[in-house]
C-alpha cells in the first residue's frame, strides 16, 4: 500500500520538477574525460601551453640584446672619457711637462765665429775707454779738453755727437734728439750707442786707440750695452760737484753758449734724471773697484792734476 503510493506519487509529479533531473546529468556528460567538450577545452589549454612557452624565449632574447646594448653603450662612456682626460691632460700647461731646453755647448767646444759674435767689436787691450760722468757743470768737458792737449786722448762727447746728429741733414733721429734735449730727458740708448760706435771704428781706422767718452753712460743698459757690443772700459772718472756750484756755472755759460738746454727749467730736470739715472751706474763700477771720484769744487789745475795721478795709477799714460 505504501509502495503503491509512492509510484502513484512520482507519477504524479509535476513536470517542472523534470529539468532537475536533467541539471544533474548534464554537467558530468559536460566534463567528462572522453566529451567533446573536454577534448577541446584540453586542446585549446595545449595550445596557450605551447604558445606560452615559445614567447617566454623570444623574450628572454630580447632581455639579453637589451642588456648587450646597455653594456656596449657603457664601455663607449669609459673610452671616451679615458680620451677626454688623455687629451685634456696633453693640451692643459698646468699639467704639461716643463719643456726642454736645448743644451748649450761648453765653452771650450764653442765654434771661433760664436766667441766672435759674442765678444765686443774690440779687445779693452788694444783700446782704452774711460768713462766720465758727473752732474751738468761739473766741469766734464773742461778736464777732458786737458786730457786731450796733454794726454793724446780721443774726447767723446755723447751731448756733441747727439747734437752734430740732430742737425745733420737726412737724419732720421734729429727731431727725437732735439725734443729730448730741450725737455732733459735721455735720448733712446740705441741712437746715442749707434753714434759712439761709428767714432770709434772711425778712430780706431785712423789709429787712435785712447777714448775719454764723456757724458755717458747715462743709464744702466747704456753702460752693459756699450761694454758687450763695443769694448770694456778701464775705469770712470766721477766728478762730484754741489748742485748749487753748478748751476751758477751753468747759468752763467748760457749767456753764451747758446744752447737750449742752458736754462733753469732744463738744468733742473738734468739734476734729477742724474741724479735717479746715472748714479747707479757709478754705484755699479764702484763696486767694481772702477771708479775715481774726484771734487770739483777745487780749482781747474788742482782737479787735473788729480786726473793724471789717476790715469797712472790706473797704468793708462
Amino acid at each position: 500500500m505504501f509502495v503503491r503510493s509512492l509510484r502513484t506519487a512520482s507519477l504524479k509529479a509535476p513536470a517542472r520538477l523534470l529539468p532537475a533531473r536533467v541539471s544533474l546529468v548534464t554537467p558530468l556528460r559536460h566534463y567528462s574525460k572522453f566529451s567533446p567538450e573536454r577534448r577541446k577545452a584540453s586542446k585549446k589549454a595545449k595550445q596557450s601551453s605551447e604558445e606560452s612557452s615559445e614567447e617566454k624565449p623570444k623574450k628572454t632574447d630580447a632581455v639579453k640584446s637589451a642588456k648587450g646594448y646597455m653594456l656596449g653603450a657603457l664601455a663607449l662612456l669609459v673610452i671616451a672619457s679615458t680620451i677626454g682626460a688623455s687629451v685634456y691632460t696633453t693640451h692643459d700647461p698646468r699639467s704639461a711637462p716643463e719643456p726642454t731646453l736645448p743644451a748649450q755647448a761648453p765653452e771650450e767646444t764653442k765654434s771661433k765665429d760664436e766667441k766672435k759674435a759674442a765678444a765686443p767689436a774690440f779687445s779693452d787691450k788694444d783700446v782704452s775707454v774711460i768713462f766720465v760722468l758727473g752732474g751738468p757743470g761739473s766741469g766734464k768737458g773742461t778736464q777732458c779738453g786737458k786730457l786731450v792737449e796733454e794726454k793724446g786722448f780721443v774726447h767723446l762727447s755723447a751731448g756733441d755727437l747727439l747734437r752734430a746728429e740732430q742737425v745733420r741733414e737726412g737724419s732720421s733721429d734729429g727731431a727725437l734728439i732735439a725734443k729730448c734735449i730741450r725737455e732733459g730727458t735721455i735720448v733712446p740708448q740705441e741712437v746715442t750707442v749707434r753714434l759712439l760706435r761709428n767714432a770709434v771704428s772711425d778712430n780706431v781706422a785712423q789709429g787712435n786707440n785712447k777714448f775719454l767718452v764723456d757724458g755717458f753712460p747715462r743709464k744702466m743698459d747704456q753702460a752693459l750695452t756699450f761694454e758687450d757690443e763695443i769694448v770694456k772700459s778701464a775705469f770712470t772718472l766721477f766728478f762730484e760737484c754741489k748742485e748749487q756750484v753748478m748751476l751758477d756755472r751753468l747759468l752763467e755759460r748760457g749767456k753764451t753758449s747758446g744752447r737750449a738746454d742752458d736754462n733753469i727749467e732744463s738744468i733742473k730736470k738734468r739734476f734729477r734724471t742724474f741724479i735717479e739715472t746715472s748714479m747707479p751706474v757709478v754705484d755699479y763700477f764702484d763696486k767694481q773697484g772702477k771708479v775715481v771720484k774726484l771734487s770739483c769744487d777745487q780749482p781747474v789745475d788742482v782737479v787735473f792734476g788729480k786726473v793724471k795721478e789717476a790715469l797712472v795709477n790706473r797704468g793708462i799714460n
